[in-house]
């Protein structure tokens, strides 16, 4: 049996809304919003999923849930036999959660102290935390913190801390809703390459919200793409690129001033003084009848092709799909 099982998730809020003029002080309309409509997917213990959607597609409402944050308004969640709402403190024993934008720490405790809070909150056996609160502070390169107060800590720090606290209980189960969010790029990679060794040499399952579309493309090799409260996608990253955008680039720089190249199933996109990026569909013309053209007709110095870069991908399937307000 799967290790996440969701089937049919609804989740609707009843928002009030106050009415112009003085009516509106006394008398209050409400209005639904559905922010999940018939959500379904299963993940299977030691898959690293990424769950992407435009702002309010009901992305953190599906975390929270599968938290036991939430509860849903209709459908069934079951994770390692348990319903996460219902079965709240034996739940969250085996998860551990990263929402980019909150902290579990203490904003004014030591690292180290909001560590030892923790462990006594999870009832880790004392041998059994030092070494994993050890070994998660030499991977997380978290030595030079532990004594500084939480708010102290730059972003990407506390992001790093974070990831370490959600971790110190050793769940199998691991939700991260926009962990790398404000980070900058040393931090980001260094979270990414935690995660993918969490996810390959422990066997953790990760669930994975973001808008860093590279956080995907490193990460997950399954994605679910959400919009409007429904899933509308659910296949493996390379899959939905050659649904979206076939078509591939080509990146010339010629010795001399860059021509106007005019070939059956070829886009000039960019044309710099010797440099030139072409578009090209692959079922028309292959990449090295392509190049061998081009290096036949022009005197050419570098030369190689690339895919589509991936938010151009996610970009064009969010308008295909309507998943974005216009």
């Amino acid at each position: 049996m799967s290790q996440i099982v969701v089937e049919g998730l609804a989740k609707t809020y009843r928002v009030g809304e106050r009415q112009p003029g003085v009516l509106g002080m006394f008398r209050r309309h409400w209005r639904e919003i559905e922010a999940l409509k018939d959500v379904s997917f299963s993940l299977e213990r030691g898959e690293l999923l990424g769950f992407i959607g435009p702002n309010g597609a009901g992305k953190s409402t599906t975390i929270k849930i599968l938290s036991g944050i939430l509860r849903p308004t209709a459908g069934k969640v079951v994770i390692e036999d348990r319903v996460p709402f219902d079965n709240r403190i034996a739940h969250v024993a085996r998860i551990g959660a990263v929402f980019g934008q909150r902290s579990q720490l203490w904003w004014d405790l030591p690292v180290v102290d909001g560590f030892d809070l923790l462990r006594d909150i999870y009832r880790v056996e004392p041998a059994a935390y030092v070494r994993t609160r050890d070994e998660l502070v030499a991977i997380l390169r978290l030595e030079r913190l532990l004594d500084q107060p939480v708010r102290q800590l730059s972003l990407g720090q506390r992001m790093r801390a974070e990831i370490a606290a959600a971790l110190l209980h050793a769940p199998p189960i691991l939700f991260l809703d926009e962990p790398t969010i404000g980070l900058d790029a040393p931090s980001k990679l260094a979270v990414r390459e935690f995660v993918k060794k969490l996810n390959h040499e422990r066997g953790v399952t990760v669930l994975l919200t973001t808008h860093d579309m590279h956080d995907i493309e490193a990460l997950a090799e399954r994605v679910i793409v959400i919009g409007h409260g429904r899933v509308l996608a659910d296949r493996s990253f390379d899959a939905l690129r050659a649904e979206v955008l076939i078509e591939r680039r080509l990146l010339v720089d010629f010795a001399g001033e860059a021509p106007a190249i005019a070939i059956d199933g070829v886009r000039l996109l960019r044309r710099d003084g010797r440099s030139a990026e072409l578009a090209f569909d692959p079922r028309v013309i292959g990449a090295p009848t392509l190049i061998a053209r081009i290096a036949a007709e022009h005197v050419v110095e570098d030369i190689h092709v690339e895919q589509p870069a991936i938010e151009e991908v996610i970009a064009r399937f969010y308008h295909l799909h309507g998943a974005v307000e216009a």
